[in-house]
């Protein structure tokens, strides 16, 4: 009898790891939150000037993405990228690279569009370059 409880505790044992497995892969597979069509990561959030930001998007996968826009933009400065996107095809991270920002306090915004230029979705964070020592 200990042949077969050690047989039905091993196939309960594969039986668990399937499932755990499985549902990894579902949590993986859905965003974090379902309802968002776009989301954004600015680091770093505080650097000395001149700053480089990377900023990282991560879009959900539809048909109706066609373009997004990611800007940052402080009282002395504004500079912006523009990519676009092949609706479910598209990537669903894209990473842009704002080089040399000088000091200010930024809103880096990413606006996502859809094929008749409509916004369907808008997201920011606010970054704060400082002036480096000696004033530059």
């Amino acid at each position: 009898m200990d042949g077969i409880e050690g047989d039905s505790i091993a196939t309960v044992k594969v039986m668990m790891c399937r499932a755990w497995f499985v549902g990894f892969l579902l949590l993986a597979a859905v965003p974090l939150n379902a309802t968002d069509r776009l989301a954004l990561k600015v680091s770093p959030a505080v650097s000395f000037a001149p700053a480089n930001l990377i900023v990282r998007t991560t879009v959900v996968a539809d048909a109706n993405n066609r373009a997004m826009e990611v800007s940052a933009e402080s009282e002395e400065f504004y500079r912006a990228s523009e990519v676009q996107l092949d609706g479910e095809r598209a990537p669903r991270i894209t990473t842009f690279e704002f080089r040399s920002l000088p000091s200010g306090i930024y809103e880096v915004k990413a606006t996502l569009f859809s094929g008749d230029g409509h916004a369907r979705a808008l997201v920011r964070q606010s970054v704060n370059v400082i002036s480096s020592a000696g004033g530059r």
